[in-house]
């Protein structure tokens, strides 16, 4: 196959019938790379809203396993699409998302804006430093497996086109980006985490290169400074440059995909093995399309009762109702917004 073979036949595909073949072409043959490194900036720019980087930098889970939490993130939403999105695995994937995520009330808006992240931040990574820009039916599956991802989570109002989400992305943050100390303390560990994925020497350069990427609203809300412009201006050539190599490549074989490498798992891993220990007492519970497992269904709008020792609820039930609420994104940290923010 040609380096263009695989866009000429997405080309001529249909998203609405063929977006998982897509998909999986999109994360594991064209950019594979390019679509994690837009994943890794979507989890940066959750850390520039409070309300969602306060919960994080209280649970302690980036510093405590930030690693394993960055692996469980990204295996999650693999094991969703792995099979199919309405395969069995991939609805057990669902669920178990659910059941992690249940814990946590969280507003509607916020459960969209993250899912909106797993949308645009990795397009705008790939048409900015990828090899080639999305086509149009790329683009276009990333929102139609973004909007099935939602409706597995019970997240109500999910855009249905990729400009509405990006739409959606951007009109947030103008809203709701603002500095928070505990932004920084959440970011700065996760940057810890992708730096440590490299030789210690270079641990530093791969912190600039992470900040000299990033765009000064996100910077002002994570409270870093702008790195000077000769540092950007060597890491955008510098990732140009990869791009520019990575065309003359030829196109990756089909019998070698590229899936995730955790590090945290280098035996392997099952559903169970991701997320934190105590998901596992919880009770799964039937997606929206689903019967219900046993007694009455699901409610998505209203979480289960907290496990005793985690914190007060943000909002009552009824507050929740009126505000839409739903299940966490599957590509982005549970949350849940404190008290003293809740509208």
């Amino acid at each position: 196959m040609g380096r263009y073979g695989r866009l000429a036949r997405m080309r001529q595909m249909d998203p609405q019938r063929d977006f998982e073949q897509i998909y999986r072409w999109i994360t594991q043959y064209e950019f594979p790379r390019d679509y994690l490194h837009g994943t890794s900036v979507a989890f940066l720019r959750d850390y520039g809203v409070p309300r969602i980087s306060r919960l994080l930098d209280r649970t302690q889970e980036f510093e405590r396993a930030g690693q394993k939490r960055y692996d469980d993130t990204v295996l999650i939403a693999y094991e969703m699409v792995r099979d199919g999105m309405d395969s069995e695995h991939g609805r057990a994937a669902a669920r178990h998302l659910n059941r992690i995520h249940g814990r946590y009330r969280i507003l509607n808006e916020d459960f969209l804006y993250v899912l909106a992240t797993t949308v645009v931040g990795p397009k705008r990574w790939i048409d900015r430093f990828g090899w080639r820009p999305l086509c149009a039916q790329e683009t276009e599956t990333l929102a139609l497996v973004g909007r099935r991802m939602g409706e597995m989570m019970g997240i109500s109002g999910v855009p249905r086109h990729y400009a509405e989400f990006e739409r959606m992305h951007d009109a947030y943050e103008r809203e709701m980006f603002a500095y928070d100390p505990a932004n920084r303390r959440v970011a700065a560990a996760t940057l810890r985490v992708m730096a440590a994925w490299y030789p210690a020497p270079l641990r530093k350069i791969a912190v600039r290169a992470s900040l000299a990427v990033l765009d000064e609203p996100l910077l002002r809300a994570l409270g870093f400074r702008p790195q000077p412009v000769w540092v950007r201006a060597v890491v955008h050539r510098t990732f140009r440059l990869r791009a520019a190599c990575i065309r003359l490549l030829p196109a990756r074989p089909e019998r070698f995909p590229r899936g995730p490498k955790p590090r945290t798992y280098p035996f392997g891993w099952t559903l169970d093995d991701l997320g934190p220990h105590w998901a596992q007492s919880r009770p799964l519970e039937p997606l929206r399309d689903e019967g219900p497992a046993s007694g009455t269904p699901a409610d998505p709008e209203v979480a289960d009762p907290e496990p005793p020792g985690t914190e007060p609820s943000a909002q009552k039930p009824s507050d929740r109702r009126r505000r839409q609420g739903g299940y966490r994104s599957p590509a982005a940290p549970a949350v849940r917004a404190p008290r003293e923010e809740t509208p």
